[in-house]
């Protein structure tokens, strides 16, 4: 929505907005860019009253200013559709989906794209560190967007990814994961199969080996697809040359190759790699360039960000919310160069993990790490103390964030990596670890 809400200013409107305990890097963009944010959700935002109003998935009927909209029969609309009908029509979309890497894939393309000279726009659910915000028009016809299976709002319970009609679609992965709206792994897939019927025949589909995405790509495919993995007999491939990743070797499907040396890590990001290579590469990027770029791709905030190295301990901050992606981190932390112990501190605060969906896989998703603190955060209605019983690695669980910052800092040793993960801002943590260890 914060991206959304730029887009629309870019654009000469004049934007607010109201959201509850917004914190960086999206509240700095938004001040930033002259966008009025008012704390939570009073009627009384609404005075006076907007030419239209956009409401993001996040709200539902009960909330005050939704109720206000309803009631004063003001026009309202949602998110993923006002971005189709305002921003990607008659535009060469290039949509990103999956259930994981969405926002680092997206960050990739977009980038690939930039480097080439192309200034396309995009829409990231966080913020790339080459460009330094999360959304822009851009100059050209081209659009990168992140394409989300979550429900669209409270009135449209598509998914979002739906009304953006990619003519270029990459699918990364697909998993079970919001179990606050899909009842099960076949509800995702029948999505997945909605968003293929969209995609035009002169497109492409980019996947990877994947018996998820095989069921849903027996259901219907009219385009032109391609596949991408790891070490994999496919179109596109990675070659790992370092044991994490920070050197490998790109083939295109005509045979072609290109070395790169990145600043990121981890298998799961060579794959990201493959994957918005093929994106780039079917909108007329050269391999060559493709691999230029990514050598000099930042990454994204967020995403195994490094936040300090205090006393010699590196502090990085990750979004893993769900047992794949924690258990990938991980193992890219320990396959780092000349690492030291990975020790994890998790908040589970995605609503599939305050609900306990991924509870049986948390214990085995730790399994690279050296030392696991589990937060349990105020309101968790079950007990994370059985995911650090199951554990095979030394596991806590701490419930207060003073006490978890001297626990950790007590257990740390210079060349030792400390990940964060979180999809909030976890009360500050990262900071006030810092600060400790400082």
């Amino acid at each position: 929505m914060g991206g959304l809400a730029l887009l629309a200013r870019e654009l000469g409107y004049t934007v607010s907005g109201s959201d509850a305990n917004v914190y960086p890097p999206m509240s700095t963009q938004l001040q930033e860019a002259g966008i009025e944010l008012k704390e939570g959700y009073l009627p009384e935002h609404l005075d006076p009253a907007p030419d239209l109003v956009v409401v993001g998935n996040a709200l539902s009927r009960g909330n005050p200013a939704v109720e206000a909209v309803l009631n004063r029969g003001l026009p309202y609309i949602s998110g993923p559709q006002w971005l189709g009908e305002h921003m990607l029509a008659g535009k060469w979309v290039l949509g990103i989906a999956g259930t994981h890497g969405k926002t680092t894939t997206t960050s990739m393309v977009a980038w690939i794209l930039e480097y080439a000279g192309m200034k396309p726009g995009f829409l990231v659910g966080g913020v790339p560190l080459n460009f330094g915000q999360s959304a822009r028009l851009g100059e050209s016809d081209f659009f990168v967007v992140e394409a989300d299976e979550y429900d669209t709002a409270f009135f449209d319970k598509r998914s979002k990814f739906l009304h953006y009609r990619p003519r270029t679609l990459v699918i990364g992965n697909l998993e079970y994961d919001h179990a606050d709206i899909f009842p099960d792994l076949a509800a995702i897939e029948t999505q997945f199969h909605h968003l293929l019927r969209c995609v035009p025949g002169l497109g492409l589909v980019i996947r990877p080996p994947c018996d998820t995405i095989d069921r849903v790509v027996a259901r219907g495919l009219w385009t032109a697809e391609q596949r991408f993995g790891v070490s994999t007999d496919t179109d596109w491939r990675a070659d790992p040359l370092t044991p994490a990743g920070e050197r490998f070797l790109l083939r295109d499907p005509q045979g072609g190759s290109v070395e790169v040396e990145w600043s990121l890590i981890g298998r799961h990001n060579l794959a990201n790699a493959c994957a918005a290579a093929a994106a780039a590469h079917h909108v007329g990027v050269s391999l060559s360039v493709i691999g230029q770029a990514l050598s000099a791709f930042s990454g994204v905030k967020r995403r195994l960000e490094l936040r300090g190295q205090p006393k010699g301990v590196a502090v990085y901050d990750d979004f893993a919310h769900h047992p794949t992606a924690i258990a990938t981190t991980l193992e890219a932390l320990q396959n780092r160069r000349g690492g030291g112990r990975v020790v994890a501190v998790i908040e589970p605060r995605s609503n599939t993990m305050r609900s306990g969906s991924h509870g049986r896989q948390l214990a085995a998703a730790t399994g690279a790490a050296d030392h696991v603190f589990w937060y349990q955060p105020p309101g968790l209605d079950w007990s994370l103390e059985r995911i650090a019983e199951e554990s095979d690695v030394p596991s806590e669980v701490v419930s207060d964030l003073g006490q978890l910052a001297t626990a950790v800092a007590t257990i740390v040793e210079p060349g030792d990596a400390v990940v964060i993960m979180s999809n909030g801002g976890f009360g500050g943590f990262h900071q006030r670890l810092l600060e400790v260890l400082a």
